[in-house]
């Protein structure tokens, strides 16, 4: 959920999400209509279809429970090496060195202030160097908050990366029409395409081709002029 979205809208929808489908289990047993009507609000929705396949994975594959081991971790559907990473060191304290937004504004702070076009490669070395090997869990979690004050305090220093990139306009924007798409279809089973063409306030060009492309992602289904979540 804190991919590529701030902490303060994810906290609520967590809350809700775990009470919901409190256990692996029931993620994986879950439709996966049921799992987007409480994601609604978060966007990016292949994440809430990749969690879904991740569960079911671990179901089929390891009994129900999280694998500790990096490409474990990695050949779960939406988790790349940053993510597998942070669950080595979050969920079971392993001095595992990885980059995120917070913990990249820190070392650039600190080590690039008067540099631009820095490159991670740069700062895993100071990274690995830094971190607290007895305690990875509690060092990172220090780190970030301490990162989510400097952007409060100064322009956002990982602006200077060569990672960065500005998130385009909501408003208008294929991310928005994906979303008005899915929630139409999260509140009724199926829907003829021509209703929701009529439905939704966008060009019919661009909702064709939003519709195509989440049905290519496997989060929409097609059958005759019917659409429904997949």
């Amino acid at each position: 959920m804190l991919q590529q979205t701030q902490v303060d809208r994810v906290l609520e929808k967590y809350e809700q999400f775990i009470h919901t489908f409190p256990t692996i289990e029931s993620v994986a047993r879950a439709p996966l209509r049921d799992i987007l009507r409480v994601w609604q609000g978060l966007g990016y929705n292949r994440r809430a279809l990749a969690l879904k396949k991740a569960a079911e994975m671990v179901v089929s594959h390891y009994g129900g429970r999280i694998p500790a081991r990096i490409d474990s971790l990695q050949a779960l559907p939406g988790v790349g090496s940053t993510t597998a990473h942070a669950i080595c060191a979050f969920a079971f304290n392993k001095p595992t060195v990885f980059i995120e937004t917070n913990i990249r504004t820190v070392f650039i702070h600190h080590f690039f202030r008067s540099r631009y076009n820095i490159r991670d490669r740069e700062l895993l070395p100071l990274v690995a160097q830094t971190l607290d090997a007895e305690n990875p869990r509690i060092w990172y979690h220090a780190l970030m908050d301490y990162g989510a004050g400097l952007k409060k305090k100064y322009a956002n220093p990982s602006r200077s990366s060569a990672h960065y990139q500005r998130q385009s306009p909501f408003e208008g924007s294929n991310r928005q029409i994906r979303g008005v798409i899915l929630q139409a279809l999260v509140e009724k089973p199926r829907v003829c395409q021509g209703e929701l063409g009529k439905a939704i306030p966008f060009r019919a060009e661009a909702v064709r081709q939003n519709l195509k492309q989440l049905e290519k992602e496997g989060l929409v289904a097609r059958n005759g002029k019917y659409v429904s979540i997949a």
